[in-house]
């Protein structure tokens, strides 16, 4: 009886701390951060792509300064210009954040690698652009 309790006690704990694991998923192919976690890595990196995935129309209102635009509607199984280089670090970002998402696992899709989805630009607390 006690190998039984030590056994689900170990096995409650392995569980346990998967849970606990940051948010990149091997199934998802890309990683999520914060939106100040973001910000961080604009000021700290170079070579780096920001990717608004929202349409056209909210683009042209206002956009985190340097962004490109390739609308997440746009995003499925043809090589994408904008981004020739699959293994460039792209942090994508949207509106509030679920086009994002969702463009971020098409990316991981079409073989790119270094993928990082920040969510929205309504967390943005920075300059627009327009």
């Amino acid at each position: 009886m006690r190998k039984i309790r030590r056994l689900l006690s170990g096995v409650l704990s392995l569980i346990l701390l998967s849970s606990c694991t940051a948010p990149l998923s091997s199934s998802s192919g890309y990683r999520q951060i914060s939106m100040d976690e973001a910000v961080k890595l604009m000021r700290n990196e170079k070579n780096y792509i920001i990717l608004d995935v929202r349409r056209p129309d909210e683009y042209a209102k206002g956009r985190i300064p340097g962004a490109i635009n390739v609308p997440n509607e746009e995003i499925g199984t043809a090589e994408i210009s904008k981004l020739p280089d699959k293994s460039q670090l792209i942090l994508v970002y949207c509106r509030s954040g679920r086009r994002s998402k969702e463009a971020a696992g098409k990316l991981a899709k079409l073989g790119y690698t270094n993928i990082v989805e920040f969510g929205g630009i309504l967390d943005y607390k920075g300059e627009i652009e327009k």
